[in-house]
């Protein structure tokens, strides 16, 4: 059974399985800052894959709620020198309250028309960042962020093996608040909002003020992963709140597949993974990312994750045949 479908889904993967994948991950990978770029990337891929699987909903606005996380906890690690954690619990829920803010001007359009809204939105949000100047720093971004321990003196972020272990708690944590979410009444409500809106509207439940909450906390992930962004770089640069930034987390989505949690770590990784491999082979390494989402799209049911679930049913039913 799936976090996400109710019925037919594919199985999402163990508690275990996630927590042994972000103990290995600084092992397995070249780098303890690679790993630490998949584990951030993955909490924002998750923000998508939650509103594309659960509610049925797409947004090219999550780079801006990730914008907001990241400059938020700049300024106050900053400029106010709050402590690490809680900075990226107010940078988070600062982008929860932005994105209900906006998802009540944005749900009361359907279809294309939501999504030209959030698109409005996140370009809106780029601009402003720049006439921001003297807050965000404009096109120099907002340098020179400290690291200040993680809560009341306690807990200093002196290393990548540090930052890393802090940030992979993070996304564990982000990970099991989507998967009981998912689990919960509330996710069953929002299930039957994508599978029949107008039917769920029938049965007397508020459509709108469903789909403003699962919004809302969308944006409390991406916000949270635009902060661990900013503590593992140590600055905030203005790349964060680009429109590209949408995209790029649109597509670690859909090439992860949005039938379960799990599948935002997978599509982050091969992304970040694909990115850092090509970029050495090719300066446009893009375009070879562009005709692997092609190919996923037109030839893996379900994404990555949606393959290999498919690939494992097949397995088992020839082992029991």
């Amino acid at each position: 059974m799936n976090a996400f479908h109710e019925k037919g889904g594919f199985p999402d993967i163990t508690t275990a399985g996630i927590a042994a994948t972000l103990v290995l991950l600084p092992f397995v990978l070249p780098t303890v800052t690679l790993a630490s770029e998949v584990v951030v990337f993955s909490v924002a891929a998750l923000s998508c894959v939650f509103l594309l699987g659960m509610v049925g909903l797409l947004s090219f606005g999550q780079g801006l709620f990730f914008g907001i996380g990241a400059y938020t906890s700049a300024v106050l690690l900053k400029e106010h020198a709050l402590a690490t954690l809680p900075a990226v619990l107010v940078a988070a829920f600062a982008s929860a309250a932005c994105s209900a803010l906006l998802a009540m001007l944005a749900t009361r359009q359907r279809g294309i028309y939501l999504v030209m809204l959030t698109l409005a939105f996140a370009q809106m949000g780029y601009f402003a960042m720049l006439a921001l100047n003297n807050i965000t720093g404009g096109e120099n971004g907002l340098t020179g962020v400290p690291r200040p321990p993680l809560l009341g003196g306690i807990g200093v972020l002196s290393g990548p093996e540090a930052i890393y272990v802090f940030l992979a708690l993070l996304a564990f944590a982000a990970y099991l608040l989507t998967q009981r979410l998912g689990a919960s009444p509330f996710g069953s409500v929002l299930r039957a909002i994508r599978q029949n809106e107008t039917r769920a509207e029938a049965l007397g439940y508020n459509v709108r003020g469903f789909k403003i909450a699962a919004f809302a906390f969308a944006g409390l992930l991406a916000g949270l992963a635009g902060a661990m962004h900013t503590v593992f770089l140590g600055f905030a640069p203005p790349n964060v709140i680009e429109l590209g930034m949408s995209e790029r987390l649109l597509i670690m989505a859909i090439i992860g597949g949005t039938g379960a949690p799990g599948a935002a770590f997978l599509g982050a990784g091969f992304y970040v993974l694909m990115s850092d491999w090509l970029s050495t082979l090719w300066p446009r390494w893009l375009m070879l990312i562009g005709l692997l989402l092609i190919g996923i799209v037109l030839f893996v049911r379900g994404g990555l994750w949606g393959g290999a679930a498919e690939l494992l049913r097949r397995v088992r039913a020839s082992r029991r045949g």
